[in-house]
Formats: C-alpha cells, structure tokens, sequence
C-alpha cells in the first residue's frame, strides 16, 4: 500500500512541475520580456489556467502528509525558510495575474507576477535539495536547524529548476503564441532548454557527494536508470530541433520536454527508491498504516479525476492559438 501512495505523490509531482512549470517559466521570462504587448500577451497565457496548475501542489502536500507522516515531519522543518518563500511568491504571483489580467495596462503588476514567478522558482529549487540532505532526526522529530537546506548543492538545484522552468515556459508559448512573441520564444527557448540539460547532468554528477547518493546497486536499475536517461536526452534534442521559429512543429517542443521532465524525475525515482529523504527515512519506516492509507486512497482517488478534468478542460477551453489582439483586450482571462 507504501508504493501505490508513492506513486500517487509522484503523479501529483509530475503534473505540478509539467503544469506550474509553464506557468512559472513564463513569469520568469515576463521579466526579460522588452515588449509590453508581449509581455501582456504572455500574462494572459498563464491566466487561464494558472488556479488549476496549482492544485497539484496542495494535493501533493496532503498526500505526503497523509501517506508518510515521519517523512514529512522531517522534511517540512528542515526546509521551512523556501518553503515559506516559495509561498509568498505564489500568493505575489497569484494576485498579481489576476490584477494585470483585468486592469491591463498594469505594468507594476506584471513586475510583481514576473518577480513572485521567480522567487517561487528559486524556493522550490532549493526546497527540492532537501531531498539530498542528511536530516537531524531525535525520537521522530526533526532536531536541526531551519538553515539547513541552504547549501551549494541547493543554490545549483534551484538555478537549475528556474531554467527548466523558463525552457517549458518559451516551448509553451510558441506553442499559444504567435508573430514575434513566437518567434523570441522560440530563439530563448533553444538556449534554455540546453543550459537546462547541461545544468540538470551536473546535478546529477554532483548528487554523489551528498548525503543521499545515487543508488545504482543491481543490472536491471542501472538498465532502468540509463533508459530513462537517454529518453530524457530525446525530449531536449526533440524540443531544441523543434523550438527555432522556422519550425511549423509548434506543439512538438513542449511535448519533448514533458518527456524529459517525466524522464528524469522517474530516472531518479528509480535511482533512489525506496529512500525518501536521509538514508534512514524509507517507504517502510515513515509511512502510514495500511488501513489509513487504504481510508485516505478513496478521498484522494475521487479527487484526482476531477482536478485532472479541470486540468483538461482549461486548456481544451483555450485550445489553439490567440491573436495577440484578442489577449491584449484581455478576454482570455476574463472568460474564465
């Protein structure tokens, strides 16, 4: 019953990275965005969906909370100071896409959605070093210290988060966008998804020399973990080959690179399992008991499919590409 909740985590991961992902990126690169119609334009992209995206991320929440309690109880205080960033920028980034949604023009919110979209990024990076980190644990609780998520092995993951995200954000908006918002996105996107890939293989160099090492013990894992590799390493040559503006294949870079999130972070799943956190915290020794998890499963499960519908219906209700005329009146978030 441990594995099956694990893998409920993992799918509300998956879909919060590949969905807020997009969303963050495109806030980021608001930032280095010249253009105001441009900027406008990719303001209204995230307004659309933006609310949906984020239910992963309190799904998530819940299900760690739910289905491995001692993990999460050492984990939570261990990364509380990004975590409480990463709030703040959500709720900044939140408001701030609604106000410029609907009082376009509004520059100084844009400022404030591309800075809350950054700082979020920059959080959930270092929060997902944490992962790396050997954890002070006394009697089940956690025992050090609030700074401790702070390293050089976080500041390289979170550097590394916020140009995956800014390269999911350019793939999806040549996919929405079109004209020289297009065009732009498609020539930062090349450049972006490549650093991201050689960020992402340091990363994973480096991860040997933190607490939590890569497991590759067994010929079927590293068979598994090399797989998963070389798939991830096909989504970025798929998207960069596809991202130049003189490529007809809009949709085909940002499905590349949801296969090489997805890749990766199984790669890695993979390579670790069944370790959550430090060595000692496992699947077995932190999860809930089984009548619990089998309890708390048909919440979970009768919620899943509605957020996964809500998530399909957003983006089918805004299928397609918008004139860039059409976003700037900002009817795109006012049909919500």
């Amino acid at each position: 019953m441990a594995t099956i909740w694990f893998l409920l985590i993992l799918l509300c991961l998956l879909m919060y990275v590949v969905l807020d992902g997009y969303d963050l990126g495109i806030g980021i690169a608001s930032l280095i965005e010249p253009d105001a119609t441009c900027r406008h334009e990719m303001v209204e992209q995230v307004a659309q969906a933006w609310d949906g995206n984020e239910t992963w991320l309190v799904l998530l929440g819940v299900c760690l909370w739910a289905g491995f309690p001692a993990a999460f109880g050492a984990m939570l205080p261990h990364a509380y100071l990004p975590e409480i960033v990463m709030l703040f920028g959500l709720i900044v980034r939140g408001v701030s896409v609604e106000m410029a949604s609907q009082a376009h023009p509004a520059p100084r919110w844009e400022k404030a959605f591309g800075v809350g979209s950054l700082t979020a990024a920059l959080a959930q990076g270092v929060a997902v070093a944490t992962l790396t980190a050997q954890l002070g644990v006394v009697h089940g609780a956690f025992s050090g210290s609030p700074f401790g998520a702070i390293s050089w092995f976080s500041a390289l993951s979170a550097v590394t988060v916020v140009c995956g995200y800014l390269a999911l954000g350019y793939a999806y908006t040549k996919w929405k966008a079109i004209g020289q918002l297009r065009a732009r996105a498609g020539r930062r996107g090349t450049v972006c998804a490549g650093v991201a890939s050689l960020l992402a293989a340091i990363c994973l160099l480096e991860v040997g020399s933190t607490a939590t090492p890569l497991s590759l013990h067994g010929p079927a894992r590293i068979i598994a973990f090399a797989g998963l590799l070389l798939f991830a390493l096909a989504g970025v040559v798929m998207s960069v080959m596809t991202l130049r503006p003189s490529s007809q294949y809009d949709g085909i870079p940002f499905v590349g690179l949801v296969t090489a999130v997805v890749a990766l972070v199984i790669a890695l799943v993979v390579a670790r399992y069944p370790v959550l956190a430090s060595p000692h915290l496992t699947l077995a020794n932190t999860a809930a008991p089984s009548g619990t998890l089998a309890f708390l499963a048909v919440g979970i499960g009768l919620n899943v499919p509605l957020i996964l519908f809500y998530n399909w219906f957003a983006h089918h209700a805004f299928r397609g590409k918008a004139p860039a005329n059409h976003l700037s009146n900002g009817t795109a978030g006012g049909a919500r």
